[in-house]
């Protein structure tokens, strides 16, 4: 068969091939379950239901669209399976509309009051979500740029989120005080609710990727700023009898292990003064601090909050700059970073993750994360980004875009790529409906000092980095534990690591969950889930051979791709008589052209979406005798029956031949 075969499977912004939201049917509109908490290591709303999520961002324009297109994108997300919407830099100056100002032209030159227009677009999209059960997040301070008449010092040298100041400057901390009060007591006309009001808001997040600790990247030297820290040092240093030299303090060295004390101490008493207001004006759905995997002390210093926040990526560059390598082929994947802010007794949820176009292997990580993350038990994932602004006529992958003088922004809209979002229908059911289980044995890493992990040599800041975790996210549940955190649960703990210490034998090239539903071989460049209503194949698969789950077999022509296999009701695999297969692996723009290793983006290529045809043939055991094999084009219509045969309980039939989508329903007659 031919293995390099492309097809058109373009992915409309106002609708998807299939509609998975019956499964999720009893869930609308979001909020009927009550306001969620954190509960240990759970959200659970007031019914006692688990709160687990498969979403995405939101991100500038694209959390202001008009009132049509917010009917269309939140049915359309409902489609996908997806239950949660991350709305992030909603107050980012470069955006239009954002949260201040609704279009450009006028100069506003504070950021007190918002836009009427903008909100009134933001309370629409929001009771449209809540229809379809799709709950939210609120980010609060993301990307503000503070402005002369805000009466803060300085405010053209304050950067974006005016990082790291927001953090301590008394002037910041109370402008955002009166931005929060603003947006949670904001009364919607259209679910006739204040924000504080609504179950369908579940989360909030006080500061993005906003610490102290970048203190070579972001050091603390803009006055009167510096002098209002270093007041702060000294009081601390009195209190703890900590002497301190006659000379100004210099923030901008690496600190010792008495500075790195007392910017835990700034960091945790801004977090309890900032959650101390929001409950104070009513607000009471869980709060999270900051939200990336800079060092241990960043992830001690959010042991006051409701819940850790964290982001994991594969790769960051443009499409000048791509790395182009598999995780599948690689020991250690995107997870080690995912998984550093999972404190113990806390839950976890990630709100930004992506492995970005133009990498080629992308297809691998939604069905991995959301696995991984069932296996944890994380609440849930949020995709970095579904877009960036709500205009129809975006047909392509990727754009060459600045946004504040930024290009690699353009590598992030996801809505229409096929390798990534086209795979969300699995991920929600792995994640959402529990197909993966949560491991049963909790390792705790014990960390002997808030600064003993090493930097990533991949990542560049990220101090993250620990033998321990590198395969653990695939193997066992987890939670680190930074020293001088008390955990609620630990009789729940049957094995502690240091950091330097392995559960796994990497020497086998192989990593196999304890509860046996995940495999990944970085020798056999493939991997698989393997659980009672979901089995997936994924990586290099074409030179495995026939994998054999259980109940399954998949034998594949094409060398990369990712072929999932869901019921699509309550029944496994074997008893259903509604299944999704998906297969897909490569996808791209049209004459999309790139250097001999696709490091390097030649053309960007042209509408429509193309992907590389998966051949394989499957035979899957199921007691439903009379089946049929659909597959579906991306409008939703039938466009054949594929050949199949039952025989002694299983279903034969292949893909990627006769009638060839990305999509097909296996249905019984």
């Amino acid at each position: 068969m031919n293995t390099t075969k492309m097809m058109p499977y373009p992915f409309f912004w106002d609708d998807a091939a299939i509609d998975l939201s019956f499964v999720f049917k009893d869930e609308k509109p979001a909020g009927k379950r009550g306001f969620m908490r954190a509960e240990g290591e759970r959200f659970v709303f007031e019914d006692g239901t688990e709160g687990r999520f498969w979403g995405t961002n939101f991100n500038s324009g694209a959390n202001f669209p008009s009132h049509e297109h917010s009917e269309k994108v939140a049915k359309r997300l409902a489609k996908f399976g997806v239950n949660i919407v991350r709305f992030h830099q909603m107050d980012a100056e470069w955006s239009t509309p954002n949260i201040f100002q609704f279009s450009k032209g006028e100069n506003k030159c504070h950021t007190l009051e918002f836009d009427p227009d903008s909100m009134d677009r933001l309370d629409y999209l929001i009771h449209c979500l809540k229809e379809e059960g799709i709950y939210m997040s609120l980010d609060l301070l993301t990307y503000r740029k503070f402005k002369s008449e805000d009466g803060v010092e300085h405010p053209e040298l304050l950067g974006e989120g005016a990082k790291p100041y927001s953090n301590f400057s008394r002037k910041l901390i109370d402008l955002q005080k009166r931005f929060n009060e603003q947006l949670f007591t904001h009364f919607n006309p259209y679910t006739k609710l204040c924000y504080k009001d609504d179950p369908a808001i579940a989360m909030t997040g006080l500061a993005n990727e906003n610490d102290l600790f970048l203190y070579a990247q972001k050091p603390v030297v803009l006055e009167p700023y510096r002098s209002e820290l270093e007041a702060l040092y000294r009081e601390w240093a009195e209190r703890n009898q900590v002497e301190v030299p006659g000379e100004p303090v210099n923030f901008g060295l690496e600190p010792d292990e008495k500075m790195i004390a007392f910017l835990c101490e700034v960091h945790t008493n801004y977090y309890k003064e900032m959650m101390a207001h929001l409950r104070s004006i009513g607000v009471r759905i869980p709060i999270a601090g900051t939200n990336w995997p800079i060092n241990a002390a960043l992830l001690q210093s959010q042991s006051p909050t409701d819940y850790t926040d964290n982001h994991g990526y594969w790769w960051m560059g443009d499409q000048s700059s791509i790395n182009n390598s598999s995780m599948t082929s690689l020991r250690r994947s995107m997870l080690p970073m995912t998984g550093f802010m999972k404190l113990p007794d806390k839950p976890m949820f990630v709100s930004e993750w992506d492995s970005p176009w133009p990498n080629e292997w992308r297809a691998e990580s939604s069905l991995l994360l959301a696995a991984a993350g069932a296996l944890q038990g994380w609440a849930g994932f949020a995709i970095h980004t579904y877009r960036y602004t709500t205009t129809p006529n975006a047909e392509r992958l990727g754009r060459n875009i600045a946004l504040n003088g930024i290009t690699y922004r353009g590598i992030f809209d996801s809505f229409n790529d096929p390798a990534k979002f086209g795979l969300f229908y699995h991920a929600a059911l792995i994640l959402r409906r529990g197909d993966v289980r949560q491991g049963e044995k909790t390792v705790k890493i014990k960390l002997p000092d808030l600064n003993c992990t090493e930097p990533d040599e991949t990542i560049g800041f990220f101090k993250c980095r620990m033998p321990a975790t590198d395969l653990l996210a695939e193997s066992h549940k987890y939670v680190i534990e930074p020293p001088g955190y008390t955990s609620l649960d630990e009789h729940l703990t049957e094995i502690v690591l240091s950091p330097e210490d392995t559960l796994v034998d990497e020497s086998k090239g192989e990593v196999l969950s304890e509860t046996g539903e995940m495999y990944r071989s970085w020798d056999k460049r493939y991997g698989w889930i393997d659980s009672p209503r979901t089995k997936v194949t994924y990586g290099f698969i074409g030179e495995a051979g026939a994998i054999e789950l259980d109940g399954l077999v998949i034998e594949a022509e094409t060398d990369f791709a990712t072929i999932a296999i869901s019921s699509l009701t309550d029944e496994p695999l074997q008893a259903s008589g509604n299944m999704l297969l998906t297969a897909v692996g490569r996808a791209d723009n049209m004459d999309a052209q790139y250097n001999e290793d696709h490091t390097v983006e030649l053309q960007p290529g042209h509408p429509p979406v193309v992907i590389e045809v998966t051949q394989a043939r499957i035979r899957l055991h199921t007691d439903q005798q009379v089946m049929r094999v659909w597959a579906v084009n991306p409008e939703g219509f039938f466009t054949g029956e594929v050949p199949s045969a039952w025989k002694d309980g299983v279903l034969s039939f292949e893909i990627g031949g006769t009638h060839s989508s990305m999509y097909y329903l296996i249905q019984k007659q």
